[in-house]
C-alpha cells in the first residue's frame, strides 16, 4: 500500500519513533550482549531455581521440557518471591507450580532473535504484538525457535541506551 501512495506522489506517513530509537543507530539484540539463558526444568525444586537466579542476578528464568528442551514457560522471580511470601508455593515445590506457561494454541508469539533491531524490541516491550500488552522481557531464540539463546529485559535496553554515546 505504501508503494501505491508513493507512485501517486504521496509520501507515506512518517514512522513515529521514540527518542531511544534514534540512539539505536542500527543496533540489534546481539549488541545488548544478553547473558545466556538459564533454564529450569518443571520438576526442579523452586529453591534451586531461585538460588540460580540470585547467583546470576536474573529476574526471569526460562522453563524447558526435560525430554525435548522445548520452551514451556518462565519464572518471573519477583512474582515467585511474592508467591513464596504469601504461601501460595513452598521452596520445596516443583517449578511447574509457580511457572507461567506459554499458551501455544491460538496465540502468535513474536520471534526475537539476535538479529532483531532494538527499535523492534522496544516496540515489543512497550506493547507486545498488538500494542496492548507491554512485556517485561523477551526470550531470545534462533530464527527457527529451536534454541533459547538468552533473555533480554527492558532494563537491558535502558542500560544499553545509557551506555551508548550520543
Amino acid at each position: 500500500m505504501d508503494a501505491d501512495l508513493q507512485l501517486k506522489g504521496h509520501a507515506p506517513p512518517p514512522i513515529q519513533s521514540s527518542s531511544w530509537a534514534q540512539k539505536y543507530r542500527g543496533a540489534t539484540v546481539e549488541d545488548l550482549d544478553p547473558p545466556p539463558a538459564l533454564s529450569s526444568k518443571p520438576t526442579d525444586p523452586i529453591s534451586v531455581a531461585l538460588m540460580n537466579a540470585y547467583e546470576r542476578d536474573y529476574t526471569h528464568l526460562t522453563v524447558v521440557s526435560e525430554d525435548t528442551r522445548a520452551l514451556l514457560g518462565y519464572l518471573n522471580i519477583p512474582r515467585l518471591k511474592d508467591l513464596l511470601k504469601n504461601g501460595s508455593v513452598r521452596d520445596s515445590d516443583h517449578v511447574e507450580r509457580a511457572m507461567q506457561k506459554f499458551r501455544r494454541r491460538g496465540n502468535v508469539y513474536k520471534v526475537i532473535t539476535m538479529d532483531t533491531p532494538l527499535e523492534e524490541l522496544e516496540g515489543f516491550f512497550n506493547g507486545g504484538l498488538d500494542g496492548n500488552n507491554p512485556q517485561d522481557f523477551a526470550v531470545v531464540t534462533d530464527g527457527s525457535r529451536r534454541f533459547v539463546l538468552g533473555v533480554a529485559t527492558k532494563g537491558d535496553l535502558e542500560e544499553f541506551v545509557k551506555r551508548r554515546p550520543a
